[in-house]
């Protein structure tokens, strides 16, 4: 039977005692940083750019699937419960109406995408630029595979789906990958460092 290693994660090696109230506190925080990156929106080209992707992929990166998931487990049942979590609510609608519209597979996407890149990281994988860089490629490729197919199937095929829902995002998510690809190769050369 082959073993894969596994490697701590930021968080769990940056605050080791009472894991249960650390994993408690990162998700309430992982929660509203999810909230407030989908409100915030920064000017950008050719569409305004949040950093949601940024952070369900860096959060995950930094905590590991287990929290990532329930992480944002807790995030979208806030926003079924009909809290106001999600880009554009309550404008755009708000609960269980908002998540089965056109983005709604992207919040699936953004589960999916958390588990995978979270379980990477756990294998070292936000260590080096060129490993970090390929989790956030994957992780975002895992966020579009079911936003687009959702996206299709609501608006219909004859659309221009992949110009409504992935060209115009192609450019702040690069952008994004090279944030993260810097920022978590970083932060353990640092930690490394004082330790």
């Amino acid at each position: 039977m082959v073993q894969t290693l596994q490697y701590p994660t930021l968080a769990s090696h940056l605050w080791t005692d009472r894991a249960w109230i650390r994993n408690v506190i990162l998700v309430v925080t992982g929660t509203a940083l999810l909230t407030i990156s989908a409100k915030v929106k920064i000017p950008f080209y050719p569409v305004p750019l949040t950093m949601q992707t940024f952070i369900v992929l860096a959060f995950a990166m930094a905590c590991g699937w287990k929290i990532a998931s329930t992480t944002l487990f807790s995030y979208l049942t806030c926003g079924a419960l009909g809290l106001p979590v999600f880009a554009g609510t309550p404008e755009k609608g708000i609960g269980i109406a908002y998540m089965l519209g056109p983005t709604g597979g992207y919040l699936v996407g953004f589960l999916l995408a958390a588990v995978a890149v979270g379980w990477l990281a756990e294998r070292g994988w936000d260590r080096k630029l060129t490993t970090t860089f390929l989790a956030m490629l994957i992780g975002n490729i895992i966020i579009y595979v079911p936003g687009l197919l959702w996206l299709g199937s609501i608006v219909g095929w004859d659309k221009p789906v992949l110009a409504w829902g992935l060209t115009p995002f192609v450019l702040g998510d690069l952008t994004k990958i090279v944030l993260a690809m810097i920022a978590l190769p970083t932060a353990w050369k640092l930690i490394d460092r004082n330790h």
